[in-house]
């Protein structure tokens, strides 16, 4: 349960950092448009600092970590939101710099959200399995 904490308090820091970073960032380019970096800090926020504290509690009812793909599943939603987050950031910082969209990005990140997909799906197997054996 400690790492869950970890984790969590992980993407706490990471999405805080990103909405400062987002703030002076746009601030030292006078940039005013859209960006990627705005919506960084809660997508790190939720989908990291929440999902985990989530995870948390199921783990102390249900005691996922006991079932057979919990690792998977911890492993591969990690790797996804990593990359995800990270192009979150690229993207974000080249849109204030004035890069134009590039393909490259955008698929790296379609393949960051088909992974986070990939650890939900064992996420959602991971807790099905142990709410059943709870009844």
């Amino acid at each position: 349960m400690k790492k869950l904490v970890r984790v969590s308090m992980s993407y706490m820091i990471f999405g805080l950092i990103a909405g400062i970073f987002y703030r002076e960032f746009t601030k030292w380019n006078d940039f005013t448009g859209t960006t990627q970096l705005s919506v960084l800090h809660t997508h790190a926020l939720i989908l990291g600092m929440f999902f985990f504290l989530i995870v948390l509690l199921l783990e102390k009812n249900f005691q996922l970590t006991k079932e057979k793909n919990y690792k998977k599943f911890y492993i591969i939603y990690n790797i996804g939101l990593g990359v995800t987050l990270l192009m979150m950031v690229i993207r974000g910082i080249l849109q204030v710099l004035g890069s134009p969209e590039s393909a490259a990005i955008s698929g790296i990140a379609g393949l960051g959200h088909i992974i986070i997909t990939v650890g939900l799906a064992y996420f959602f197997q991971v807790l099905f399995k142990a709410v059943k054996e709870e009844a």
